[in-house]
């Protein structure tokens, strides 16, 4: 299985090009429904796949969560993604995809994996709300196979949230000091999760926001903006204060949403900041090269405080 996946530096030069790589994977047929859906996480936050090894079951964990491995030493807790997705496969899981987002890794335990599939980012949209709406909303982009099959895109950080692997209550926002700027942010994530929270993040700041669920739909605001602003005489940067992207997008990435921002002198004095949870440093230097001004881990209201703190010009608060 350890054929399925690359050298990191090696994936990431697909970003820039918005392109992605998608592991593909099954969770078994369901017995409810006598179907075997194929489902989809990005390469980038993939760091191995191997078959179950031995989990410890703990005590008090949440319902989707099996236990612990041990990997190398390191004890990284295992969701059954089936049964936290409300799905009755045939069989047990024989397969460990062990992942990594935001400086945290975990295992998802699934039926088979399938192969690594190519793709442009603009063959990926942002799913029909029905079906949007399936299994809690997990579904987060969608993509059509060559053999007329539907892979399905989950919200991985949802997942996490909800099992406790990312912490979402508002102890979390305590001692943000609000920052004395009347601006606008305008941000981008396809994750409902991170979207929640940056919103949350900016309400305490006292920033007002726009947002979009993905970097095309931010690209035609802005562009909006930027018309408006041309018709009324002013530079859009006495409106906006900071741009904040998600890197992994459906129709267009956090990447060439940047590119193009930085493309366009009606956006000058404008920083961007990338937000993500692909923590890998080969990525951080990919969004240096398309021109963004900082880049934040996500997850991490203080952590975000901070940079917007120090973009707009308001470090002693």
């Amino acid at each position: 299985m350890s054929k399925l996946l690359k050298a990191v530096d090696e994936r990431t030069k697909l970003a820039g090009a918005n392109r992605l790589e998608v592991l593909m994977f099954s969770m078994g047929k369901d017995q409810q429904t006598g179907r075997e859906e194929i489902y989809a996480v990005n390469v980038f936050k993939v760091r191995e796949v191997m078959h179950v090894p031995d989990i410890t079951h703990a005590p008090d964990v949440p319902p989707s969560v099996e236990g612990m491995v041990s990997l190398r030493g390191t004890m990284v807790p295992v969701i059954n993604l089936a049964r936290f997705c409300g799905i009755t496969p045939d069989k047990e899981p024989a397969v460990l995809i062990v992942t990594e987002y935001n400086r945290q890794t975990q295992g998802l335990l699934v039926d088979s994996v399938d192969n690594i599939l190519r793709l442009n980012w603009t063959e990926v949209k942002v799913p029909p709300p029905m079906m949007a709406n399936r299994m809690g909303g997990l579904i987060t982009a969608v993509t059509e196979l060559d053999d007329g099959r539907i892979a399905m895109i989950l919200d991985v950080e949802k997942v996490l949230a909800e099992t406790g692997q990312t912490v979402d209550d508002p102890s979390m926002f305590e001692g943000l000091e609000r920052i004395n700027r009347d601006t606008l942010v305008v941000f981008a994530d396809d994750s409902s999760v991170a979207r929640r929270q940056i919103e949350s993040t900016l309400e305490h700041l006292g920033l007002k926001y726009v947002s979009a669920k993905n970097g095309k739909e931010a690209w035609d605001t802005l562009l909006e903006m930027a018309q408006r602003a041309e018709t009324s005489g002013v530079h859009l940067n006495s409106r906006v204060g900071v741009i904040l992207t998600d890197v992994e997008m459906p129709e267009m990435d956090g990447y060439v949403l940047t590119k193009n921002i930085k493309g366009d002198t009606r956006f000058n004095g404008i920083p961007v900041i990338m937000h993500s949870s692909l923590s890998a440093a080969a990525n951080q230097s990919l969004g240096e090269s398309v021109g963004a001004d900082a880049y934040v881990a996500k997850f991490d209201p203080l952590e975000l405080a901070n940079m917007l703190r120090s973009v707009l010009g308001e470090d002693d608060g």
